[in-house]
C-alpha cells in the first residue's frame, strides 16, 4: 500500500521555475532518499508536501498537482529552523512530544491522591473504577516507557543527562536542530520529512541515526549531501536536476551507477539517431536536386518519414560544479608537524593530555571524536592560531601552512564578494578575480553580493577560493564539506586527492574520510582525554575499533540495534499481550454466556418434554455435566484473569 503519493508538483516563484511535474510513490517501509544541487528545490519540495507553499495551477487540459497521505497516516517534518520555548529544560522539551501522555499521568496521580484520602463506600469505588480505567489505556499507550524512550533518543543523539537540565536558550543553534530532530523522532510519525538530518551530528550519531530508520519501519523522505548516510539509509533516490525529477531505485551509489549508465543510453541513441536524420535529409536534398517527378515523390516520402520520427532527445547538461585546484608552495621536509607532550582544555573541561606524535609528509590525516570533544580546539592548536596549555606544537623545515575554518569565520561580513577576495590578493588584476569567482560559480551578479547576505554553501565556496589561490604544502581543514552539496564535495575531493602536500583535517563526513584518509587521530579512544592514532584508512578504522578498542559498543551495536527499537518492540510485545488478555476475556465471557444458556434449555427439557423419556433424559444429563465442568474451568480463568492483568497490577 502506498503511504504517500506526489503526482505532477510544479511550483513557481514569479517567473522563475523551480519544480517541474515532479511525481512519485513511496509505499510504507520505503526511504526516499532527495539529492541535487544547493537551490535545486528540495526544501521547497517538503514545503509543498506539509502545505507550506501551494503547487502551481496546471495548464490548459493537464491535470492538477497533487499529494495523497495514506489515510489515517501521520506526517512529521524536521524544521529546519527549530522553534522552542527559550526557558524550558530540553528534557522538557523532548518530553512535550508525549503530552497526552503528560496529561494522563498527571491525572491518574491526581486520582491516586483522592483514592487514599477517600472515606470506603460508592464515591471511593467510583474513584477506583475510574483509576482502573485510565490505568489500562495508559499503559495501552506505553505510558510507562515513554520517559525512558525520551532519555535513550536524547543519548543517542549527543545529549547525556547533564544536558538534561539545561535551558533550551543556553545550546546552540546546531544543538536545538539535534533536539528538534529527537523530538520529531519520539512523536512517532508514520511518514518523517528529514531535512539534512546528519548536519551537527557526530559520526556515533549518524550511526545510531541510520540504525533506528532502518529499523522502525516508518516511511521516509530524506534530503541529504551526506552519502555515506544515503548509502546506508536510502532505498530509493530522487534526483531534482534542472527543475524536474528522476526516481532511481537502490541508494546513492546504485542510482550514480544507473544514471551514468541511462545518460550513456541516451547520449549514444542520439548520436545514431541524428546521424540517420544527417543521412535522410542528404538523400531528400538529393532527390531534390534531380527534380524528376520520381524524384520529388521519393524526396517527399522521405520528408513526411522524417517529419513522423520521434526525436531523441540529447541528456540534459549536467548542473555546474565548481573546479578547483590547490597548488603546492614547494616541497617541505619528511616530519611536516611535532606535538611534543601537548595538554589543552578550560577551566573544569580538559580535553586531551600529553598527546605526542609527529605527522609526515604527504599524509592525509583525519581527526575524528563526538562533538564538545576538541577536535576544532586541536585543529587551532595545530595551526598555530591558538598556544596549548602545556607543551608545543612546532613545524618541519620549509612548512606554509593553508587553514580552513569552521563556519568561514575569516570572512568580512560587510565586504562584497569581490572585494572579499580582492582585498585578500591585491596584486591579482580584477579579471583574475572575476574568473577565480567563476570557477566557484559566483558569476554575473553574485560577484556584488554581500558577504553577510551569502548562504552557507556560498560562504564555503568563497572561503575555499580564498583557500585555493593561496600555496602551501600543509593544508589544515576543519569541516570543510560542511554546507556543501554533492557535486563540490565530488570536486573537493578530486582537488585534495590531486594535492601533493600533507592534509590533517576534522570531519564527520564519512564518505570524504573514506574516499581520503591515510591515517586516522580518534579522541577519547580507549581512555579519555586521549588521542588514538590509527595508520590506516577509514573503513580500515572502524572495522579495528569495533574489534579491538571498544567491545562493550560493538556487543551493545550487534545485540541491540537502538534502545529505541529495544523500547519499541517491548512496546509492541506488551501492546500484543494486552490483546491476547483482551480476547481471552472477550472469549471466555461469551462461551460462558452460551453454556449458561444451554444449561438453562436442558434444565428446562429435562423438567418437561424429556421427564418421562429416559434415553432422552440420559443424553440431557452426560451434556449437563460436561458443561458444568466446563463452565467451573472458565469461572476459574475469569478470576485468574482477573487477578492478572497485562502490568501486573489487577484491575
Amino acid at each position: 500500500m502506498y503511504a504517500i503519493s506526489c503526482d505532477n508538483l510544479s511550483l513557481s516563484f514569479g517567473p522563475v521555475k523551480v519544480l517541474d511535474k515532479i511525481s512519485f510513490s513511496l509505499h510504507e517501509g520505503e526511504r526516499l532518499g532527495i539529492i541535487g544541487v544547493n537551490g535545486a528545490g528540495k526544501t521547497s519540495l517538503f514545503k509543498l508536501i506539509v502545505g507550506e507553499y501551494t503547487p502551481d495551477p496546471p495548464p490548459p487540459n493537464e491535470s492538477a498537482g497533487s499529494i495523497i497521505v495514506a489515510k489515517g497516516l501521520t506526517v512529521g517534518s524536521l524544521s529546519q529552523i527549530p522553534d522552542f520555548d527559550p526557558d524550558e529544560s530540553l528534557m522538557d522539551a523532548a518530553l512535550s512530544a508525549y503530552s497526552d501522555l503528560l496529561e494522563q499521568e498527571a491525572e491518574l496521580e491526581r486520582l491516586r491522591i483522592a483514592i487514599e484520602s477517600a472515606s470506603p463506600g460508592k464515591e471511593a469505588d467510583e474513584l477506583a473504577k475510574r483509576y482502573a480505567t485510565m490505568h489500562d489505556r495508559f499503559t495501552h499507550a506505553c505510558g510507562f516507557e515513554f520517559r525512558g524512550r525520551a532519555r535513550g533518543i536524547l543519548t543517542s543523539l549527543g545529549f547525556d543527562e547533564k544536558f538534561w537540565d539545561l535551558p533550551v536558550s543556553t545550546l546552540s543553534g546546531g544543538q536545538q536542530t539535534r533536539l528538534a530532530l529527537a523530538c520529531l523522532l519520539l512523536r512517532n510519525y508514520d511518514i518523517l520529512l528529514l531535512d539534512e538530518p546528519t548536519n551537527h551530528l557526530d559520526t556515533n550519531a549518524m550511526y545510531w541515526l541510520e540504525d533506528y530508520l532502518k529499523s522502525c519501519r516508518k516511511t521516509v523522505l530524506v534530503i541529504s549531501h551526506d552519502r555515506y548516510f544515503l548509502d546506508s539509509v536510502a532505498t530509493k533516490i530522487l534526483e531534482i536536476d534542472n527543475t524536474r525529477g528522476k526516481i532511481y531505485d537502490g541508494n546513492y551509489t546504485a542510482s550514480r551507477e544507473k544514471k551514468a549508465a541511462d545518460r550513456a543510453e541516451q547520449e549514444k541513441h542520439y548520436k545514431n539517431q541524428q546521424r540517420e536524420i544527417a543521412r535522410i535529409e542528404a538523400y531528400i536534398e538529393q532527390q531534390r536536386r534531380w527534380g524528376r517527378e520520381r524524384n520529388i515523390i521519393a524526396a517527399e516520402s522521405r520528408q513526411k518519414m522524417l517529419d513522423k520520427m520521434e526525436r531523441v532527445q540529447r541528456p540534459d547538461p549536467l548542473p555546474e560544479s565548481v573546479r578547483m585546484r590547490f597548488q603546492s608552495s614547494g616541497e617541505s621536509g619528511y616530519d611536516v608537524l611535532y606535538l611534543h607532550s601537548v595538554s589543552h582544555g578550560y577551566p573544569g573541561k580538559p580535553l586531551f593530555v600529553n598527546v605526542t606524535l609527529t605527522i609526515n609528509k604527504r599524509e592525509r590525516v583525519f581527526i575524528t571524536g563526538p562533538n564538545g570533544c576538541g577536535k576544532s580546539t586541536l585543529i587551532r592548536l595545530l595551526a598555530k592560531i591558538d598556544l596549548p596549555n602545556s607543551g608545543e606544537v612546532e613545524y618541519g623545515s620549509n612548512v606554509t601552512v593553508g587553514y580552513y575554518a569552521q563556519e568561514n569565520q575569516q570572512l568580512d561580513e560587510s565586504k562584497t564578494v569581490l572585494d572579499e577576495l580582492w582585498d585578500t590578493y591585491p596584486d591579482l588584476t580584477q579579471t583574475q578575480i572575476r574568473s577565480a569567482l567563476a570557477l566557484f560559480l559566483f558569476k554575473g551578479d553574485d560577484v556584488g553580493k554581500r558577504v553577510a547576505s551569502l548562504s552557507g554553501g556560498e560562504r564555503a565556496r568563497l572561503t575555499l577560493i580564498k583557500l585555493m589561490l593561496s600555496k602551501m604544502n600543509l593544508l589544515i581543514l576543519d569541516e570543510p564539506t560542511n554546507h556543501l552539496d554533492i557535486n563540490s564535495r565530488e570536486a573537493l575531493e578530486s582537488a585534495l586527492e590531486d594535492f601533493d602536500g600533507t592534509i590533517i583535517a576534522v570531519s564527520h563526513d564519512r564518505y570524504f574520510m573514506k574516499k581520503l584518509a591515510t591515517r586516522i587521530l580518534d579522541f577519547g579512544v580507549p581512555e579519555p582525554l586521549s588521542i588514538y592514532d590509527f595508520r590506516g584508512g577509514w573503513e580500515e578504522y572502524r572495522e579495528y575499533k569495533d574489534k579491538h578498542l571498544s567491545p562493550a559498543e560493538h556487543q551493545r551495536r550487534t545485540e541491540t540495534v537502538s534502545r529505541s527499537k529495544e523500547e519499541y518492540l517491548s512496546a509492541k510485545q506488551r501492546q500484543s499481550e494486552l490483546r491476547k488478555y483482551e480476547r481471552r476475556l472477550k472469549l471466555n465471557a461469551e462461551e460462558t454466556q452460551q453454556i449458561e444458556e444451554r444449561l438453562t434449555d436442558i434444565s428446562e427439557e429435562m423438567h418437561g418434554e424429556a421427564a418421562t423419556d429416559h434415553v432422552r433424559l440420559a443424553e440431557l444429563y452426560e451434556e449437563q455435566q460436561a458443561l458444568e465442568a466446563r463452565l467451573l474451568q472458565l469461572y476459574e480463568e475469569a478470576e485468574y484473569l482477573a487477578s492478572n492483568p497485562p502490568g501486573g497490577e489487577p484491575s
